[in-house]
């Protein structure tokens, strides 16, 4: 039997995967998510981030696989790669307001599934 805990959560899972379905253009797959999920753990602790330091985390794949994710992930308007200004080889990446606009979708489904976990 399936605790009530288990069902919020499922039911979170259930709605933040709606997203792509959402966003069919845009959709991004697991790995996308979890580099994104990265990005914004590390902007949220408010450091710069550069291409470079994503290209060591062998959690993502290859550095050639890094790249590629990254350009779609730009391409489908998550993030941006800047020029840094004092070294122009060196790519800084920032969360677009489409990224962000994930994130607060993901919120609202998240405090759904607490709500409805606190009902029962």
């Amino acid at each position: 039997m399936i605790s009530i805990k288990s069902l919020a959560f499922a039911k979170f899972l259930n709605a933040s995967t709606s997203l792509n379905l959402i966003n069919a253009n845009h959709k991004i797959d697991i790995v996308e998510e979890q580099l994104l999920n990265h990005i914004l753990l590390m902007t949220f602790k408010g450091d710069d981030l550069l291409v470079g330091d994503l290209l060591v985390l062998w959690q993502f794949g290859s550095q050639a696989t890094i790249h590629k994710r990254l350009k779609s992930l730009s391409t489908k308007g998550y993030v941006e790669l800047r020029e840094g200004e004092l070294d122009g080889r060196k790519k800084l990446i920032y969360l677009t307001a489409k990224a962000d606009k994930h994130y607060q979708k993901l919120s609202e489904y998240l405090n759904k599934a607490l709500k409805e976990m606190k009902i029962r």
